[in-house]
């Protein structure tokens, strides 16, 4: 009698034990963050700086990737506006091997104190991961397109420009990175060059403390303007 409940037992839950393990849930295509931070002080002088970002990534672990990002920058000084500047872009991926891909490139950018009211421009071109391990990522781009810029004395001006890009992240830890781009967009009339370096860290769940400083550049400008401006923020991440 005991051996018969044995093997009727074996055969209840044999095939259970004879199951594939569930296979993990796959990640989520859908992956960003949005940023804010604000600095007010008072005193002999009143002045506040605000600046927020975005981010969202869409990639389905194939060959096509898509990135759109926003960035804003406020300032003001005893009232008077000091800095304010957005920007935003659309960036599409298609890899090709796992170092190798094709890129366009979109990229809006209204900054009131540059010289320039609005540039936009477009891009095609090529780029390759130079280093892609689990602490260090150097990717490195060339291409070519067009921009249309209104500067602020009211002339328009359409060029073709030649675009290079540079992206590095380096994984301090588990809860800290740093990174560094670069842009540069080289036209016959104008030159414009944007470094953004950051360094994040998490400081509970998916919130992160950022630390940015960014540096625009055109290199030439109306009479009177500075061709560069440098903004330097600190921001709270969240990450979704």
């Amino acid at each position: 009698m005991r051996t018969l409940c044995v093997v009727v037992l074996l055969c209840l839950t044999g095939p259970a034990l004879a199951q594939a393990p569930a296979a993990p849930a796959p990640a989520d295509p859908l992956v960003g963050s949005a940023s804010l931070g604000y600095l007010s002080t008072s005193g002999n002088t009143d002045s506040t700086n605000a600046n927020g970002s975005f981010k969202v990534t869409w990639d389905l672990d194939g060959p096509w990737k898509h990135d759109w990002t926003a960035l804003l920058i406020s300032a003001r000084t005893n009232d008077v506006t000091t800095a304010e500047s957005y920007s935003a872009g659309y960036k599409a991926q298609r890899d090709f091997s796992e170092t190798s891909y094709l890129f366009f490139s979109a990229d809006w950018r209204e900054d009131l104190f540059s010289g320039f009211d609005r540039q936009v421009s477009q891009a095609i071109g090529y780029g390759r991961h130079l280093i892609d391990s689990e602490k260090h990522m150097l990717a490195l781009e060339a291409g070519a397109g067009a921009r249309q810029s209104d500067v602020s004395t009211g002339e328009e001006l359409n060029e073709a420009i030649v675009r290079g890009g540079l992206d590095y992240l380096f994984a301090i830890s588990e809860t800290s990175e740093f990174s560094q781009k670069l842009l540069i967009e080289q036209g016959e009339d104008n030159r414009y060059t944007q470094s953004t370096s950051s360094l994040k860290t998490r400081v509970v769940g998916n919130i992160a403390l950022v630390f940015s400083y960014v540096i625009k550049s055109n290199s030439d400008v109306p009479v009177g303007i500075e061709n560069t401006d440098r903004f330097t923020s600190l921001a709270l991440e969240y990450a979704f």
